[in-house]
């Protein structure tokens, strides 16, 4: 398989996956590796293909992000994406937990951290979110039982410089909410590398 073939037949899984053909486009990136077994493209379609296939909803919003750093730097994209797919493990399944109404509460009772509203309050005091932070990070949790407080977290943490920390909780969160219109704008921020 040449590099024309290559590149046009990740062309057209791409095209598949777009369209929801999951088996289709996973068949053809698996194809590619079979041909060229580095081929980081074939490989972090693959998974998305796995991912989408197996359900999980953050699959999509991944794949366009993974798109949109394509169009900006291609090896960069690679990088960044397979970061991502290797810090995912259990990230899922701790977020539905998390949001979950039923166990919220009793997690609460059982981890010891500091609620979101303690911590806001202590940034607030201060005017200082990278200090609190880093200080909170180190010593204890932070523990949030609200989206629109995970939200206002991501927001806090891309302003001040934590992006990578903020799209590894994103995945996860789109995973649960795919189409929430305000985790879709975080992850548009973090694409474009907007720290505002």
């Amino acid at each position: 398989m040449n590099n024309y073939t290559i590149n046009k037949t990740l062309d057209s899984a791409s095209n598949h996956f777009l369209a929801g053909q999951f088996d289709e486009a996973l068949r053809e990136y698996s194809n590619i590796l079979r041909h060229d077994p580095l081929s980081k493209e074939a490989y972090n379609g693959a998974i998305l293909c796995d991912m989408a296939i197996g359900g999980e909803a953050g699959a999509q919003a991944l794949f366009d992000y993974y798109a949109i750093l394509k169009d900006e730097d291609k090896d960069q994209a690679d990088t960044v994406i397979g970061e991502i797919l290797e810090t995912m493990d259990g990230t899922l399944e701790h977020l539905a937990t998390l949001f979950s109404d039923s166990s919220s509460q009793q997690r609460i009772e059982y981890v010891d951290g500091i609620l979101y509203g303690e911590f806001k309050e202590l940034v607030s005091n201060e005017d200082d979110f990278k200090r609190i932070f880093e200080n909170i990070m180190f010593s204890t949790k932070v523990i949030i039982t609200e989206k629109e407080d995970f939200v206002d977290f991501l927001d806090n943490l891309i302003t001040n410089g934590y992006s990578e920390m903020a799209m590894s909780y994103l995945e996860g969160a789109l995973g649960v909410y795919p189409n929430d219109a305000q985790l879709r704008n975080l992850l548009r921020r973090l694409a474009k590398g907007t720290q505002s």
